[in-house]
């Protein structure tokens, strides 16, 4: 497997749609290929987050979108992290490791102070691989949400 990592465009979204669905279904939501469709498509025509593919040959193997932020007690830019999937066969091949690393890359020349992320607390195989590549839990605060979607 010979992967490449690139930004994203708008002419992606139909690769990276069926991906995000997968990603999707992995945090048990049912399957919605117009939905993920539609919000690839919005966040690349947009301008409302940045999405890199990684590709074997042409075809997309994984992907991962940074949504920006801001720290406003540092006064700086933060990108968060948001979703970082690989499909099944290509797991444990540096895929995700390679989107990863693009990602840090980006942060860096786009001056952000950091990139934060949030897995779930049973996610072994993607904590163990965060904190190999240098990620470090931060969790001092309590985190709170407050839902809108009644």
């Amino acid at each position: 497997m010979s992967i490449t990592v690139r930004r994203a465009t708008l002419a992606d979204a139909d690769a990276i749609a069926p991906l995000f669905d997968l990603y999707r279904q992995f945090y048990e939501q049912a399957p919605d290929a117009a939905l993920a469709s539609s919000f690839v498509r919005d966040r690349l025509a947009n301008d409302e987050s940045v999405i890199f593919v990684a590709e074997d040959a042409g075809r997309p193997m994984g992907f991962t979108q940074l949504f920006p932020s801001f720290s406003s007690v540092r006064a700086v830019r933060i990108w968060v992290l948001n979703d970082l999937y690989v499909v099944r066969e290509a797991r444990r091949q540096g895929v995700a490791r390679a989107l990863l690393d693009a990602a840090a890359a980006f942060g860096r020349n786009s001056g952000a102070a950091r990139l934060e992320l949030e897995t779930d607390h049973d996610n072994r195989s993607a904590q163990a691989l965060y904190r190999h590549l240098g990620w470090e839990p931060y969790d001092g605060t309590l985190r709170f949400r407050l839902p809108l979607d009644a």
